[in-house]
């Protein structure tokens, strides 16, 4: 969820983890909510309300085969025909128009995922060429999110990176107060410059923008693939509007009453992103990974007891953090960021490997280390709003503690529980103790309404479900 790599600048280093997962797709380890209840959904918008206009869209050839437009639609749906927003959005077309079926939107997670940039990246590779034949992709940049009207608390990312902490998560107490400070300055920041679009973020907004994107293609009903977090979008539309899903696909499905309101009084001492249980299903896959990195032997760099070297390297690390001949520290937080990145990816799991085996040998003889193990440990990706655009969705969404201490108690118990990445998981949401927005329209449930046709949904195999194997995801027909 919120960011990237660790970034290589003093004020930066916490890129690792309290950018990286808000941007990174929040995969999370439970199953869709069921669908026991044909009882009506909420309305999109109040009753009383009049009813917004659908967006005209103009498409225009914005290179190698793909179309762009811009749709104009409501601020606030509970007042439709005030002020508006503008959201981006690209498409493939389908590639054989006289047997078109329809549109299938995409959102490929975050919060904070960019749908511009997933189908302009690997839209010509989603899906089988039948799909590619038979309907439009499109994707869009949600409310608040890149291109569209964005949350913008500073001038520059430059600036809003100054606020952070010199290190990917906290490990000691002193560095809880410096995280938790860190937080009150980018709450602060959003408070006096986020303008209106930070009490308009909520995933209940962005299916009621989706609906209206629904009807400006021509769609009867909505085909909707989104992953990670993309899928408590899809969930969420599928409770405002069952009546309007036409196919719906959920991959890597987190569990929208654990991110919205927790069970019983969960909110009350933990924060969201420990409820979803994402530090347990990373726990799964480094598990999976080293077992797969012993088992390749000398063709992965990091096998011979891959689990002990990584327990003793992050002790290490834990007494002495690596120092590079250039000064750049490389702490326990960093490498723990850089790993659950890693874990995303598996088919990037031989250069975790790799980068692993280097700070290894780097703790011995750091005259060793390359200028690719600083610039694999600090690079990040230059996204203009992952700082506040994360938060801004994360926490419009969601019930958590009033208290920032509240984040260390469930971090340290996490830790305990599930190892290395209960503390990144956990902090990364602290921010909501203090977030100066409130989007009074979001949508809390029930998850139990009844869609019109199936949607079917499905956990990566690198993220296990908790005790449940993941279903079969179908393409859309």
């Amino acid at each position: 969820m919120f960011g990237a790599a660790s970034v290589s600048r003093r004020h930066g280093r916490s890129a690792a983890a309290k950018l990286t997962y808000f941007a990174v797709a929040l995969v999370t380890f439970a199953t869709t909510t069921a669908t026991a209840s044909a009882t009506t959904a909420r309305p999109a918008v109040r009753p009383t309300a009049r009813r917004p206009a659908v967006p005209q869209l103009d498409w225009a050839d914005c290179g190698d085969g793909f179309d762009c437009a811009t749709a104009t639609l409501p601020l606030d749906y509970d007042q439709p025909q005030g002020a508006t927003i503008k959201l981006k959005l690209i498409r493939l077309p389908a590639s054989d128009p006289s047997r078109r079926i329809g549109s299938v939107f995409l959102n490929p997670g975050g919060p904070g995922g960019s749908g511009v940039d997933m189908v302009r990246q690997v839209g010509k590779l989603l899906y089988s060429d039948e799909v590619r034949a038979r309907f439009d992709l499109v994707g869009f940049d949600p409310r608040g999110i890149r291109r569209s009207t964005p949350l913008h608390c500073f001038d520059s990312l430059d600036e809003a990176l100054g606020v952070l902490t010199p290190y990917a998560f906290p490990f000691t107490r002193p560095e809880d107060r410096a995280w938790e400070h860190s937080d009150r300055l980018l709450a602060d920041a959003c408070s006096t410059h986020a303008g209106p679009i930070i009490d308009h973020m909520s995933t209940a907004n962005v299916a009621r923008d989706l609906d209206l994107l629904r009807q400006a293609v021509g769609d009867a009903q909505l085909t909707y693939a989104g992953y990670s977090y993309g899928s408590y979008i899809g969930n969420t539309y599928a409770n405002l509007f069952p009546g309007k899903v036409r196919a719906l696909i959920v991959d890597g499905v987190l569990d929208p009453i654990a991110w919205s309101t927790g069970r019983g009084n969960d909110a009350r001492t933990l924060p969201f992103s420990t409820r979803i249980g994402s530090d347990e299903g990373a726990a799964v896959t480094l598990q999976q990974f080293f077992e797969l990195c012993d088992r390749g032997g000398r063709s992965c760099a990091f096998s011979g007891n891959a689990a002990g070297r990584y327990r003793n390297l992050t002790r290490r690390l834990l007494d002495n953090p690596l120092v590079l001949p250039d000064g750049t520290v490389i702490s326990y937080a960093d490498v723990v960021g850089f790993t659950l990145n890693s874990l995303y990816d598996p088919p990037t799991w031989p250069k975790l490997a790799k980068t692993l085996a280097q700070v290894e040998a780097a703790l011995s003889e750091p005259a060793v280390a390359g200028d690719d193990l600083q610039t694999e440990l600090t690079a990040y990706d230059n996204y203009p709003n992952f700082v506040e655009g994360g938060p801004g969705v994360a926490c419009s969404d969601t019930n958590n503690p009033s208290t920032p201490g509240a984040w260390a108690t469930a971090a340290a118990a996490a830790d305990r529980e599930f190892g290395y990445f209960g503390r990144p998981w956990t902090w990364l949401s602290s921010v909501c103790a203090v977030w100066p927005g409130a989007d009074h329209d979001r949508y809390m449930g029930p998850f139990t309404h009844r869609t019109a046709n199936p949607a079917p949904c499905a956990n990566p195999m690198s993220f296990p479900s908790r005790g449940r194997p993941p279903p079969t995801r179908r393409e859309p027909q």
